[in-house]
């Protein structure tokens, strides 16, 4: 499979906070990558920073093999990388398909009338793609629930930019199983594609062996643990958490 990001010895500090010391991780086109941590293990700071909007002290990103210094989340996006945070940069007022198009929109020329009737069509072919079943996409996103929000921002990510990466900040947290169970099978479906890579950041261990390719365990601002999902399970990640907490209280 086609590489298409890699952190090479990444650190970042915030003064005297050392939040990552020195990170090592690539994910390829087609597979989903799921990245697990305890709080304040360093997550945040390294999506942040694959995403453009921290630098890194050291240390070097390759995208899709060629080393880059992403300057900012614009430099990014312009390279494909799309990330779906929690609170998913939704406008509840608005209806699905002026969300699809936040920032975006489609106008007719010289004058500035927005073009409904073309934003619709895309809009319905962009979440038909993969398998989003929303009734219609005049419906105001406030109306929808949970899942269909989610998957609404990640079918935005998507189709905005050709995304090759996408970045999933917890994106089944607080959600039911039939609502956790539509994101599921959106993740299924792209992965099925294979042109997109996905980085899935999730505190649902079960989950994570069950969607993602391969695992890892970010620690102390490391990636303490690299295995294929196949080749490990809840309970040894489980395990491996304990232990860390285990050692931690004991000194």
């Amino acid at each position: 499979m086609a590489e298409v990001m890699r952190a090479e010895h990444v650190s970042k500090s915030f003064g005297p906070v050392q939040a990552l010391t020195d990170i090592n991780l690539s994910v390829n086109k087609g597979e989903i990558l799921g990245l697990i941590g305890d709080n304040g293990a360093g997550k945040s700071t390294l999506i942040k920073i694959l995403t453009g909007f921290h630098q890194p002290d050291r240390g070097t990103l390759f995208v899709d093999g060629e080393p880059v210094q992403l300057k900012s989340v614009t430099h990014a996006r312009s390279l494909g990388i799309e990330t779906v945070f929690q609170d998913l940069a939704m406008v509840n007022d608005l209806p699905v398909y002026l969300n699809l198009h936040l920032n975006k929109e489609l106008v007719h020329r010289p004058l500035p009338f927005l073009r409904r009737k073309e934003m619709k069509r895309r809009a319905r072919e962009a979440l038909d793609a993969i398998g989003i079943n929303i009734p219609s996409v005049t419906a105001e996103v406030g109306q929808l629930s949970g899942g269909q929000r989610q998957a609404i921002a990640v079918a935005r990510s998507v189709y905005s930019n050709n995304a090759k990466l996408l970045l999933l900040d917890e994106p089944l947290a607080a959600m039911g199983a039939k609502e956790g169970g539509l994101i599921l099978r959106l993740l299924a479906q792209l992965k099925q594609r294979g042109d997109i890579a996905i980085i899935l950041i999730a505190h649902n261990y079960s989950q994570v062996v069950d969607v993602c390719d391969r695992v890892n365990l970010l620690q102390h601002g490391e990636i303490t643990f690299d295995k294929a999902s196949k080749e490990t399970s809840v309970a040894e990640l489980l395990e491996l958490v304990h232990a860390e907490y285990r050692v931690s209280t004991a000194t």
